[in-house]
């Protein structure tokens, strides 16, 4: 063999890494080329150019740390039937009238009573003990026909209310000892107010049933939550308190709930913002948002500090009408359904 082949074997079993017999061919392939690797790792690294010698400045990426306020007015009311719920709540009642034990009216009335006429006339006048369920029999021939049409005006919460009140008001007044006036039994308010009418968006009193959130408008035009940059020293529950005060205003009680943000919104500018003199690179926004409750009081605008010009308070659907989808995309899972 010549002195050639004999020189190229040494340096081989020089360059190649000791491997434990053991290990299979596949396997010794595969830890020779990560040896190699990380034997060339310090060579690149040192024909790399140091960063002192770039003729660009160094800049710091950084995003302003904002603190946001999810601004809530709880339902104040049930929610609506939907009208499944109350065809089926309906159903149910007429079908407890037909299974339930007739009522015996001769233990509660003597036979001939006025008391024992008036009933009589009541059952005529509705074909049922009940005064919510429609004119219908229990005992009838038809009595299986309990089902109701739908859009029937007999499944209306209001209609059941009205006619409740309707058999109160003649049982007052038949036994009233006072003919001269007639009774009148205090209705349920309604569930849908001045403000729902108005479509007045700024008012509390609007919604009863839904979750209401509160809405600016910036100098710029732009519907978005409260929110303001984080000061120095500042932990993101007092500088959500004080956005709040700065934005809203000071007449308002409300409930700052925990101490950690529910969610969190990212705006990067398109271009960043460059500032040579601090040598910072401003990349965006980002926003973290604490949810708190309004207990009392109104939103007032006439000394807030970021120029707002207005304010709504919206339920969830209305707030995707107003921002930008990007925006909406980000909280919408902060906001109750309801």
């Amino acid at each position: 063999m010549s002195s050639g082949a004999n020189g190229a074997r040494r340096i081989a079993s020089v360059l190649r890494p000791s491997i434990d017999p053991r290990v299979c061919r596949s396997c010794q392939e595969t830890l020779v080329r990560r040896s190699y690797a990380s034997a060339a790792a310090p060579t690149t690294e040192s024909t790399s150019a140091s960063p002192a010698s770039t003729p660009f400045p160094v800049l710091k990426p950084t995003y302003t740390i904002n603190a946001g306020v999810v601004l809530s007015r709880p339902p104040q009311i049930t929610r609506d039937l939907t009208p499944f719920e109350k065809a089926y709540y309906f159903y149910q009642r007429r079908l407890n009238e037909r299974l339930a034990l007739p009522f015996t009216k001769y233990f509660y009335f003597k036979r001939g009573t006025p008391a024992d006429e008036d009933w009589k006339r009541k059952i005529r006048d509705r074909q049922t003990p009940a005064r919510d369920v429609g004119k219908y029999n229990a005992y009838s021939k038809d009595a299986w026909n309990d089902e109701l049409l739908v859009g029937a005006v007999e499944s209306e919460p209001a209609h059941q209310a009205e006619l409740l009140v309707q058999d109160a008001e003649a049982t007052a007044n038949a036994t009233s000892q006072d003919t001269s006036k007639r009774e009148e039994i205090p209705r349920p308010f309604s569930r849908v107010t001045e403000a729902d009418e108005k479509n007045d968006q700024t008012s509390l009193n609007r919604a009863l049933q839904r979750t209401l959130y509160l809405l600016v408008q910036s100098k710029e035009g732009f519907w978005k939550l409260p929110s303001s940059p984080v000061e120095t020293e500042e932990t993101l529950r007092i500088a959500a308190e004080r956005t709040l005060s700065q934005t809203a205003g000071v007449n308002m009680n409300t409930w700052m709930v925990g101490y950690h943000p529910v969610g969190h919104y990212v705006y990067n500018n398109r271009k960043p913002h460059v500032d040579e003199a601090n040598g910072i690179e401003h990349l965006g926004e980002k926003t973290f948002y604490m949810k708190a409750r309004i207990m009392a009081g109104q939103a007032d605008l006439s000394a807030n500090a970021q120029n707002l010009q207005s304010f709504k308070w919206l339920t969830k659907e209305e707030i995707a009408k107003y921002v930008r989808a990007q925006y909406y995309a980000s909280i919408k899972n902060m906001l109750a359904e309801r």
